[in-house]
C-alpha cells in the first residue's frame, strides 16, 4: 500500500510516500521538509496566518516534487494521511483540504492523523523490530508527556507539563537571552561551549513524587541570572550550559520514574527536542545502566515530516481505518481517544 503522507500542522510543510510493501526505513520512498523559519524569523514566533498561507503555497508544488522523487504518480497511490490536530486550525486545514481533495479525485481513503501519534510511531518506522509495550516521551516546542504505549493505538498518558512545553521553554529561553530565531537549536548549540556547573538550576518537580513537568519557573531562574550576569559571550554560554543539563537531567530523572512505573526498559523518544544531543546521550546512559534500550527517530523525523503521517496513516488504513469524506480537522485533540490498532496490521 502506498501512501501520501501530508504534514501542515504549524509552520513546517511536510510530504512523504510510505510504501508498505518495503518494510522498515526502506518503505520511506522519499519525503521532502519546507521550513517556513525564514518568514517567521521577523516576528520572533510563528504567525499563524502567514504559516496558512505559506502552506498553501508550497504545498503542491512539493507533493509533485515529491512523487517525482519517489517514481511514482498520482495514479500509484492508494491513500492519503494528513495531520488532522492537534495544531493551528488554520494550517491544518490546508492539509486536510488538499488531501481529502486528492483522495476524492482518485477515490482512494484518507486518514486524519494525530500529529503526536506521528511522532510516537517515528521511531517504529525506522526499527521493525520495536513493538509495544513501551513508555514515550514525546517532547518538543508544544508538547512535553510521558505516555504509556500499551499497543498501537492505546495510550495511557503518564504526566505532561503543567506549563510550557521543554521546546517552548527552550525557545523562549534563547529569546530572552538575544539569541536569534529559531532559538531552541541555537540555544542548544551555543551551550555545546558552556562550562558544566557554572550555572547551578533547579530541576523542577524532581523533588517530589509524580511525572508531571513544569519548565516555567526554570525559565525565570534563567531570566534573573541573565539580568545580573556581565553579558559576555562566555556568561551567556555558561548560562545556556545550566538551562540545557537543568532541562535534559528532569527530563532523564521523570523518564527512569516512568520506565519504574510501567514496569518496562524500552524508552521512545520522539519529537523535536528529540534530537538534542545530550538528551540523546543521556538516556542512552540510562538505558545502557538499566540494561534496556531508548530508541529515537533519526534528527530529521524529530522534527514535523510527512513521513510520520504516512507511515502512521499506513497502519491504520491497513487496519481498514479512515475518515469521513468532510474536511475536518481537531486544533486540540487527545491522544487516549483514538482507536486501537489491531496487532496483525503493525507487523
Amino acid at each position: 500500500m502506498r501512501v501520501l503522507g501530508i504534514e501542515t500542522s504549524c509552520d513546517e510543510t511536510g510530504v512523504a510516500v510510505y510504501d508498505t510493501a518495503r518494510p522498515g526505513p526502506d518503505g520511506l520512498r522519499a519525503h521532502a521538509v519546507y521550513s517556513q523559519i525564514a518568514l517567521h524569523a521577523e516576528y520572533g514566533g510563528v504567525v499563524p496566518e502567514l504559516a496558512s498561507r505559506d502552506h498553501v503555497r508550497k504545498l503542491l508544488p512539493l507533493i509533485r516534487q515529491t512523487l517525482g522523487e519517489a517514481g511514482l504518480s498520482t495514479a500509484d497511490l492508494d491513500g492519503v494521511a494528513y495531520t488532522a490536530g492537534p495544531g493551528l486550525v488554520g494550517a491544518l486545514l490546508v492539509g486536510a483540504g488538499v488531501a481529502r481533495s486528492l483522495a476524492w479525485a482518485l477515490d482512494v481513503p484518507a486518514i486524519g492523523v494525530h500529529h503526536m501519534e506521528g511522532h510516537l510511531l517515528a521511531p517504529l518506522l525506522e526499527d521493525p523490530d520495536l513493538e509495544p509495550p513501551f513508555v514515550a516521551l514525546l517532547v518538543s516546542g508544544g508538547h512535553t508527556q510521558l505516555v504509556g504505549v500499551d499497543a498501537i493505538g492505546r495510550y495511557r498518558l503518564l504526566g505532561e507539563t503543567l506549563d510550557d512545553a521543554a521546546g517552548e521553554a527552550f525557545d523562549k529561553t534563547a529569546k530572552l537571552m538575544g539569541l536569534p530565531y529559531p532559538g531552541g537549536p541555537q540555544l542548544a548549540k551555543l551551550a555545546e561551549t558552556g562550562r558544566p556547573g557554572t550555572f547551578k538550576f533547579a530541576r523542577p518537580m524532581t523533588d517530589r513524587p509524580g511525572l508531571d513537568f513544569s519548565f516555567s519557573g526554570l525559565k525565570t531562574q534563567v531570566l534573573l541570572a541573565w539580568r545580573d550576569s556581565d553579558k559576555a559571550d562566555s556568561t551567556k554560554a555558561d548560562i545556556a550550559r545550566g538551562f540545557e543539563d537543568a532541562v535534559v537531567d528532569t527530563l532523564a530523572i521523570k523518564c527512569q520514574r516512568a520506565l519504574d512505573a510501567a514496569g518496562c526498559d524500552t524508552l521512545v523518544v520522539a519529537g523535536g527536542v528529540g534530537a538534542n544531543k545530550r538528551l540523546r546521550e543521556k538516556l542512552h546512559a540510562i538505558a545502557d545502566k538499566r540494561g534496556g534500550r531508548v530508541c529515537f527517530p533519526r534528527p530529521s523525523l524529530c522534527t514535523d515530516n510527512g513521513a510520520m503521517i504516512a507511515f502512521a496513516g499506513a497502519l491504520r488504513l491497513q487496519a481498514g481505518q479512515n475518515s469521513g469524506r468532510e474536511v475536518h480537522v481537531q486544533p486540540r485533540w487527545d491522544m487516549a481517544s483514538l482507536p486501537a490498532v489491531p496487532p496483525a496490521t503493525t507487523a
